[in-house]
């Protein structure tokens, strides 16, 4: 069973995928009519890829009448930002002692 980072990763992936999360990002809850408009690919495109997204809890739905309503779920990058901020201190390790042993050969 794949872990919360692997899923968070293969979903954002997809560059089209990535671009409908991060409009949903800066510009708040829209329809799929909406991002449809600027996304460059169909509807049931859109709608697809909100499914995946939605799938891996990246975003939420709220229905109103015949419209849906999709919104960005920001903590559901918290799997992303540990893992990120652990490989980040694990490159820092590797930097700090890549650097010592560099002042080391310069003496």
């Amino acid at each position: 069973m794949p872990n919360a980072h692997d899923v968070l990763f293969r979903t954002l992936a997809d560059p089209t995928r990535r671009a409908i999360f991060e409009r949903l990002c800066s510009e708040g809850e829209q329809t799929v009519g909406a991002l449809t408009v600027r996304a460059g690919v169909s509807q049931p495109a859109v709608s697809k890829h909100l499914a995946l997204l939605k799938q891996a809890g990246l975003v939420r739905d709220r229905h109103e009448g015949r419209r849906t309503h999709y919104s960005a779920q920001l903590g559901a990058l918290t799997p992303l930002i540990d893992w990120t901020n652990q490989m980040a201190g694990f490159w820092e390790s590797r930097f700090d002692n890549l650097e010592d042993l560099l002042k080391r050969m310069d003496q």
